[in-house]
């Protein structure tokens, strides 16, 4: 069989099979790791659906950048500053789309796609994981909420949390249908009793500003420009929906929902049950694109993963959004101060105003409801991000680290699990950042680096490493070429014009 190193991409041809003369096997050779091998593609569920991989997504969108990082910057700037909001959650919309492209067609993760350009380049988000992901800022944000609730610290409950988290994915038998399960209800919860706060607290006037100044393209008043706040900002845009390398780590749950080529892959399974494994293949398939069935069963591939950015993910991000906003501009009018707390250095006042506004809406015991829905918050993120870095770091080792393959792709992710909780603990216990805010705005931060970066191996893995017929249109990749620029130049922005990260 020859080797994909006699077949450069620039000769590569149309069609998404070739015939390997000495198998007679046909493959699609793609970059300079083994060529796939062509496969059935599976017909595609009915687009309308309630639950898919989105809900990880999901999970990680309705999370601390939608209830606390935009709703501080309302307190601070106005809903004139959701513009900014509008623009990151609907990018990250367009770049769930093309993640899943590649996921789906071949059955591998965007990892592996990068490692077929240049292997560097996946090399590269391995390391950007690790650095970045050791700052648990979801669950210590829920932990601070926590605290003001019942009285415990926010770091023992944060230990508690990690340690949870670990302890429920190393027993579970196959991990992607629990988390699926425990996420989708998390998220009904969140999606419904935000929703029902918004309403006893909002007024009209607050829904339609909300509204509103989601539409007030290039309003930046200049304190948002200031070092204080810009690198905040910059963070806060990568947290309008899910940050840093979630979008990349959902093609290992596309994989593992068995959507498009995923279907020929094994599942990964908790430590206890590791030894139910099947062998995980080397590399993933293709389906012929010459084919007029196949390619029907694509187009129905992606009206399903369409559904799922659009109304799931979109629809839903943006509706929690709108109601955490209206709570803001509830906050301002009954904790006047919060706005010169936040600029006196006071992070966490953000929560406390919030709280207050509920509470003046009925009782102190709504208050506590609202601190307890910001906790689950923390938790229903935590279980979505420990899972995907797990998943990430797993899928990278098992197959380019030297001798990884003597173990299952399940022991590995167990390492990865409790390494990060481990860390996470370290952090929580021991770490520079000045609080929960400080941690939760330095992940922020540094998650905008790794999205820039991420749509940039987006665009040369879905335009080179795919057969023509799959390949993105070119509106698309205009817009992920935008985002690459609006990500990284902020970004650089913030380092060259003020010389902060986060300050």
């Amino acid at each position: 069989m020859t080797t994909s190193k006699d077949h450069p991409e620039a000769e590569f041809p149309d069609s998404a099979a070739q015939t390997a003369p000495d198998t007679d096997q046909r493959v699609w050779h793609a970059g300079g790791l083994e060529p796939m091998p062509i496969r059935k593609l599976p017909q595609a569920p009915p687009s309308v659906h309630i639950l898919g991989p989105t809900v990880f997504l999901v999970a990680l969108g309705v999370g601390m950048g939608e209830a606390y990082m935009w709703p501080r910057l309302v307190l601070l700037f106005g809903p004139e500053i959701r513009w900014l909001f509008l623009i990151g959650v609907t990018l990250q919309a367009i770049v769930l789309l093309e993640m899943s492209r590649y996921a789906m067609a071949t059955g591998e993760s965007i990892f592996m796609g990068a490692a077929r350009v240049f292997k560097p380049l996946m090399w590269f988000f391995f390391v950007a994981a690790i650095l970045i992901y050791i700052w648990p800022g979801h669950l210590s944000a829920g932990a601070l909420a926590f605290e003001s609730l019942t009285g415990v610290p926010w770091q023992v409950t944060g230990v508690l949390g990690m340690l949870l988290v670990g302890v429920v994915f190393s027993l579970a038998k196959v991990i992607y249908p629990l988390l699926e399960s425990l996420l989708g209800l998390l998220i009904g919860v969140l999606v419904v009793g935000t929703a029902v706060i918004a309403s006893l607290v909002g007024t009209w006037n607050d829904l339609s500003t909300t509204i509103t100044g989601m539409f007030a393209f290039g309003y930046l008043p200049a304190e948002a420009l200031s070092p204080a706040w810009f690198p905040v900002i910059v963070g806060s845009i990568a947290f309008a929906g899910p940050s840093g390398m979630q979008q990349m780590w959902n093609t290992l749950q596309l994989r593992d929902k068995g959507a498009g080529m995923g279907a020929h892959i094994p599942k990964i399974r908790g430590l206890r049950h590791a030894g139910e494994e099947e062998a995980m293949p080397s590399r993933g398939f293709m389906f012929d694109t010459e084919d007029p069935e196949e390619m029907q069963k694509w187009k129905g591939w992606r009206r399903w993963i369409t559904f799922d950015a659009i109304l799931l993910f979109w629809g839903i991000t943006m509706l929690v959004t709108i109601s955490f906003t209206i709570l803001a501009q509830a906050a301002a009018r009954t904790s006047p101060d919060v706005v010169t707390l936040l600029r006196e250095g006071e992070r966490e006042a953000a929560l406390s105003a919030m709280s207050d506004s509920f509470a003046a809406a009925g009782s102190p015991a709504l208050g506590g409801l609202f601190l307890g829905f910001i906790a689950l918050i923390g938790l229903n993120a935590t279980l979505g991000l420990f899972d995907s870095f797990s998943r990430g770091q797993a899928d990278m080792a098992y197959f380019f680290v030297p001798g990884a393959r003597r173990f299952k792709i399940s022991h590995l992710y167990a390492l990865f699990l409790w390494g990060v909780i481990a860390f996470g603990i370290v952090i929580l216990l021991f770490g520079p950042a000045d609080g929960p805010a400080g941690i939760l705005d330095i992940l922020a931060f540094l998650s905008t680096f790794a999205m820039g970066a991420y749509c940039v191996v987006l665009l040369l893995v879905n335009n080179r490493m795919l057969p023509k017929p799959i390949r993105p249109k070119l509106w698309t990749n205009v817009v992920i070429g935008f985002g690459a620029v609006f990500y990284l130049g902020m970004l650089f922005y913030s380092l060259v014009r003020f010389g902060v990260v986060v300050s």
